[in-house]
């Protein structure tokens, strides 16, 4: 009896769903139920079509799965292939579907995780078992990862698999994952951005000091009110305007398209591009300088009592060689009495829009879009390709979609009624199956 042969976009329409079913929601304190039993899962598919992957863990639950792959010429450097199995935490109430059903109606799959990165995982897996039931190799190995903890800056998944495990990826220079190769449309062409860099982060902590008191009584050393005036002062700041080589090459890219002026050096010709990019403006404005917003306050026990310290967090995002400026200006915004502790910190990066790497991907948009443009842009938030980088590998963002232009895709990351459309998916494998095949 002849076996009907499986559709790897239909595998991953199915597998994405299957993902999202299982909670794997990362409160950044590992409170949540942690990456073991969706990375279980995950070996499951794998092994059904007889890979033999394995699972490591970090701390109890806190689990990858890594697997490395022959490729047609192993003397090639390997290609590490990677997602991120959490998602941020969901709150059903807010949603109009479950936001762990994995349902899909009117043509979109519904559900925490659908864009970031289920998605992707989804069509990784299904191009994996695509290959191996068809007996495909890929243009040269493969080292592939599925991380923990990506939601809360890597410390319990890429970053320590990079500093546990680095003999995983030996040989290995370059690197895709999210969160590129998405099309928006521009003046009705469709166009495509390659992620070629990312802002840095610094979750920072500010701390106040004063004395505690009555609430009744006159107290001029309140430490609620010199930390309010801190967080007031970095909240309002605006950095000036920093145009690195991706923005630049994306803005005048869009300029082209548009046929509309660009003039790095003006602002008014800046903000009227970014302004013109619709939803992908909030992605889009957020790399044209660097930013701090205040995002958590923290103080006291009761209305009466004056508390002796108060603390708040901020997210710092700053361009490529702006850290130490930036953390600089932000410790001046703080002021006297505000102590500025590090919660998480990590690398900003950007890679050339060019190379053989590059081209590949390009190719393989084309050859399933053809005429479509590619524009390399800059994601304002961060990757698990700042820890590979420690490692010398050079990542960007390649998880391939095909979207409608009326869906608002910036605003499906982390946000309510997350969603991805079918035939985006299966579009994105049909992709990723060729890249692989080629690069």
């Amino acid at each position: 009896m002849t076996t009907a042969p499986i559709d790897p976009g239909a595998d991953a329409v199915r597998i994405c769903r299957e993902l999202i079913r299982i909670d794997s929601s990362n409160y950044g304190d590992d409170s949540g139920p942690g990456e073991r039993e969706v990375a279980e899962k995950v070996v499951e598919l794998l092994t059904e079509v007889g890979y033999d992957p394995t699972y490591v863990e970090s701390r109890p639950r806190r689990g990858t799965v890594l697997l490395r792959i022959p490729g047609q010429d192993p003397t090639r450097p390997a290609l590490v292939v990677h997602g991120h199995t959490d998602v941020v935490p969901a709150q059903a109430s807010d949603w109009k579907m479950d936001p762990f059903g994995g349902d899909e109606m009117d043509g979109m799959i519904w559900g925490r995780g659908a864009v970031d990165m289920k998605d992707m995982d989804a069509m990784i897996l299904a191009v994996l078992r695509d290959m191996r039931r068809t007996g495909w190799q890929p243009a040269r190995d493969l080292v592939v990862a599925f991380f923990a903890d990506e939601e809360a800056g890597g410390k319990l998944g890429a970053s320590w698999v990079v500093d546990n495990h680095p003999e995983w990826f030996e040989g290995a220079t370059e690197a895709i994952s999210e969160v590129g190769g998405f099309s928006i449309e521009l003046d009705g062409r469709r166009t495509y951005l390659l992620q070629t860099a990312e802002k840095g982060i610094a979750w920072l902590r500010l701390v106040a000091d004063g004395t505690a008191g009555h609430g009744s009584q006159v107290n001029v050393d309140n430490a609620v009110t010199r930390l309010a005036e801190a967080v007031a002062r970095i909240g309002r700041h605006r950095f000036d305007t920093t145009l690195g080589p991706t923005v630049t090459a994306f803005l005048r890219g869009v300029a082209d398209l548009l046929g509309k002026r660009f003039d790095a050096e003006d602002p008014a010709s800046i903000e009227d591009l970014v302004a013109s990019l619709g939803p992908m403006s909030k992605f889009v404005g957020s790399t044209t300088a660097d930013y701090a917003n205040p995002t958590q306050l923290d103080a006291g026990y009761k209305a009466n009592v004056v508390p002796g310290q108060a603390s708040a967090a901020v997210d710092v995002r700053f361009l490529p060689g702006h850290e130490e400026d930036v953390l600089a200006t932000v410790r001046e915004l703080a002021g006297e009495g505000v102590r500025v502790e590090d919660i998480h910190r990590d690398i900003a990066l950007e890679v050339p829009f060019s190379g053989d790497l590059v081209d590949a991907m390009v190719a393989s948009l084309d050859a399933e879009d053809p005429g479509a443009q590619v524009l390399p842009y800059m994601l304002s938030g961060g990757t698990d390709n700042k820890s590979l980088a420690r490692l010398g590998i050079t990542g960007y963002g390649f998880a391939p979609l095909r979207l409608p232009p009326e869906l608002d895709f910036a605003g499906m990351f982390h946000g309510v009624d997350e969603r991805v459309p079918v035939e985006s998916v299966e579009f994105g494998v049909r992709v990723l199956r060729r890249f692989l095949q080629t690069c």
